[in-house]
């Protein structure tokens, strides 16, 4: 294909079509960008019962750690130890979100 001296030249801008003769030379306008979507805002009562739930999930898998150590014979002084690290672990990543 070749280029007659009276093409324009070609452009990475978004460009105005013609109805008639061809390609305009005025770019367009970049359209602003939409608005972020608006935050929805929780209430106290469902965080609160949100956090509450999460924490007996994090019960609930303390207890299947420790039983599933107690099967294995496990000292208790270990199963005390994991299951604390555990717990504290688990519901300082549930407690500390800023999400629930």
């Amino acid at each position: 294909m070749s280029l007659r001296s009276d093409d324009p030249p070609a452009t990475d801008v978004p460009v105005q079509q013609t109805a008639g003769d061809g390609v305009t030379e005025r770019p367009l306008a970049p359209r602003p960008a939409p608005p972020p979507p608006a935050a929805r805002r929780v209430s106290h009562f469902e965080s609160v019962f949100v956090r509450l739930t999460a924490t007996a999930g994090v019960v609930g898998i303390c207890v299947a750690i420790a039983a599933v150590l107690g099967s294995q014979n496990v000292a208790a002084w270990i199963i005390g130890l994991v299951v604390s690290l555990a717990s504290v672990m688990l519901a300082g990543i549930v407690w500390s979100s800023r999400e629930l």
